[in-house]
């Protein structure tokens, strides 16, 4: 909490070393806290369950963010703003330690909502079990969602939120893997839950803390210029909700190939011990 406190600072006191310097930390401030929390709320967090699983979650997080930053080349949905100009090696070295966090900061969120018991009731729902061609028309509609985007931006733009998604999860569904396809078939929508409420949460401290630093980035959204707050337009914190499912399954297929994260990792994600009875009780086969 102290290193956010002095980094928040630093980010937003203007156009100094401090400043430029104060993203990173102030994020690791913020996971490092979250974590905390959440091993003092139910006596475990990612950081206590693998050091080296955690800090994992940095590495892959920086090519999953380049991937969007690929994306946004042909979209021009944002931009940043720097105090000077960086060399080529400066900037790709500064932006990739900035892009490390995103994953993690997903992450321990959802986990604090497991640790506090969110979302509950609400976590036991209906079941969607489309077979495994199903699944796969799920995915080639996710394909088809990222070719629209490449196709007409201006148009389609908003699909680049959700269109990886049905892209990844459903492969990972029929390459056996956890995913949140396994988790719907079996009813259980405690882990979709969760990730919503991170993504959101993380976004609202993403545009707080973006709001006045420097550098900072600006949003460019066609027919979104509007009730802004922050930088982002209102309609884009939706946007947020789906890219924290993207940012699961891209992890769930990273770690399908690699095996990284052990099944016992996440936990965010699986239902207690009492979930489990009480769904093997309501649904047929579970």
């Amino acid at each position: 909490m102290a290193l956010i406190a002095v980094s928040w600072w630093g980010s937003w006191s203007g156009e100094n070393w401090l400043a430029q310097h104060a993203f990173l930390p102030l994020w690791i401030g913020y996971i490092t806290t979250l974590d905390a929390i959440s091993e003092l709320r139910s006596g475990t967090s990612l950081w206590a369950r693998g050091k080296l699983q955690f800090s994992a979650l940095f590495l892959v997080s920086i090519p999953f963010w380049w991937l969007f930053e690929a994306f946004n080349a042909r979209l021009g949905n944002w931009s940043y703003d720097f105090p000077h100009h960086y060399s080529w090696l400066a900037y790709h070295l500064d932006s990739s330690l900035s892009f490390s966090i995103v994953v993690p900061a997903i992450f321990v969120t959802a986990e604090l909502f497991r640790a506090f018991g969110f979302p509950g009731r609400a976590g036991h729902w209906l079941t969607i079990r489309p077979g495994k061609a199903g699944w796969l028309l799920f995915a080639l509609g996710g394909i088809a969602m990222v070719a629209l985007v490449l196709a007409s931006p201006n148009i389609f733009f908003p699909l680049v939120w959700v269109g990886l998604f049905f892209a990844i999860d459903p492969i990972v569904r029929l390459m056996s893997g956890w995913s949140i396809a396994a988790q719907v078939e079996r009813g259980w929508w405690a882990g979709v839950l969760r990730l919503f409420a991170a993504g959101i949460t993380c976004g609202f401290f993403w545009e707080m803390w973006n709001w006045r630093a420097m550098p900072k980035w600006t949003y460019e959204i066609p027919n979104m210029e509007w009730a802004h707050l922050f930088e982002m337009p209102i309609l884009g914190y939706g946007g947020y909700l789906p890219f924290a499912l993207e940012t699961y399954a891209i992890v769930m297929v990273v770690n399908r190939v690699l095996r990284i994260w052990p099944d016992e990792y996440f936990v965010f994600d699986r239902p207690d011990a009492s979930e489990v009875a009480k769904v093997a009780t309501e649904v047929p086969g579970a």
